[in-house]
């Protein structure tokens, strides 16, 4: 009897290992650049305008990415662009050891940094059904979601922290060092079904907005980005604010360690429930999941809204954490059997650009609510749109064949 899943393939493997290696680079970039912006004697709003810059680039530029990796070579794309992003971690290192490190030096590496997300998340994404079967494609994405957890929000931070704590450029230049580490994993995935990719690359022609146009005419694909769309509403919320609720002199009067084992929590809901979301697949359905994560969804900001104690806090946070692992799993396997491979990124870059456009302009409104109204206040409305959601998409899940998207086509062949 076989106790393991079959393997995916060793240029799936290789894969996999080019995205820990990156990820766990990119959770220690994301963690060592506001303390170089503190490092750099920047103001608070000079630190914030390191964290715009990095989050600017999926608005401005994520439909260019998709265009951009539908006309290369994918594997190529993911392997030069964790160069360049190496290359911009070793600059910073240097500028800080020889003391020309400037903010104006910082923000142009965030955007740089930036930019490199939009292309390396649409490249992997768009990668994946080259190198795995559609049978497989629902455990490859589960494998690349849970490391995806593990390195960029478990592993990757606390190293940084305590090789920032022996000093910032070792932080960065560990950072630079798993970015290099990443190509030589993600070299060796182009030595198999590399036709199929420069076929496809071949033939990914046409314009910047295709993608959003399919996207737009395939009813399931486009369903599902809208709903992700609005319910980011409510997490952008939760981002913005929750810590000001939870942490003292916030109602909730955690110390910032305890806020942050909060947070591990949710990330541990999320690792968890991507390393089990296949047979809870199969025992419940695509259909149940997903309606589950929209529940989620609404058990993120109803205990805040309802002033609710500190642990009803805590475990909504970890369930909206697993739901929403669950919920991008699903989500991507449906949108990549959904999709035709040339326009693969494209459409991906496009349900990113309108499902992740909405975060940072739901955070800057919320933070102006709660000055005005207060923090619950703006959770309460944040939990009156999550309940609507819920009521609009149980519905719409229950009448609409989502499972047909996720399973092998030859499981649905008519029968003589």
């Amino acid at each position: 009897m076989r106790l393991l899943p079959p393997s995916l393939g060793r240029p799936f493997n290789a894969l996999w290992f080019g995205t820990g290696a990156a990820n766990l680079g990119d959770g220690m970039a994301l963690f060592v650049l506001p303390l170089l912006a503190i490092a750099a004697d920047a103001s608070p709003g000079g630190v914030a305008a390191v964290t715009v810059a990095l989050t600017l680039a999926w608005p401005v530029f994520g439909l260019h990415a998709g265009w951009i990796v539908d006309r290369v070579d994918r594997r190529m794309l993911l392997s030069g662009v964790n160069l360049v992003r190496a290359l911009v971690l070793s600059g910073l290192t240097i500028s800080h050891l020889t003391g020309t490190l400037s903010l104006p030096l910082l923000l142009a590496a965030a955007v740089l940094l930036g930019v490199a997300e939009t292309l390396v998340d649409t490249a992997l994404t768009s990668t994946i059904p080259m190198v795995v079967e559609p049978a497989g494609r629902n455990r490859a994405n589960a494998r690349i979601e849970a490391t995806i957890n593990v390195t960029n929000e478990l592993a990757g931070p606390p190293l940084a922290g305590l090789l920032a704590g022996l000093t910032l450029a070792l932080a960065t230049g560990a950072s630079a060092a798993l970015y290099v580490l990443a190509v030589a994993g993600l070299a060796m995935t182009a030595l198999r079904r590399a036709p199929a990719e420069a076929r496809t690359a071949t033939a990914g022609g046409g314009n910047v907005v295709a993608g959003f146009r399919y996207l737009w005419r395939q009813p399931v694909v486009r369903t599902l980005t809208l709903f992700t769309a609005v319910m980011n509403i409510p997490w952008a919320v939760a981002t913005a604010l929750l810590v000001v609720y939870a942490v003292s002199p916030g109602p909730l009067d955690l110390t910032t360690a305890q806020y942050g084992l909060m947070l591990t929590a949710m990330a541990v809901g999320g690792l968890l429930a991507a390393a089990v979301v296949e047979p809870l697949r199969r025992r419940f359905g695509v259909t149940r999941l997903l309606i589950a994560d929209a529940a989620g969804t609404v058990l993120l900001v109803a205990p805040v809204a309802l002033g609710g104690p500190v642990w009803t806090v805590a475990a909504g946070a970890v369930i909206a954490g697993a739901g929403s692992s669950i919920w991008r799993i699903l989500v991507a396997t449906i949108r990549q059997n959904l999709s035709p491979p040339e326009l693969l990124g494209r459409i991906y870059a496009a349900s990113r650009v309108l499902s992740w456009g909405v975060i940072p302009a739901s955070a800057a409104l919320a933070g102006v609510a709660a000055e005005l109204w207060g923090v619950r206040v703006v959770f309460v409305l944040a939990t009156g749109l999550a309940v609507v959601v819920l009521g609009v998409f149980v519905p719409y899940a229950l009448r609409t064949d989502l499972s047909a998207a996720i399973e092998p086509k030859v499981d649905h062949q008519p029968v003589a």
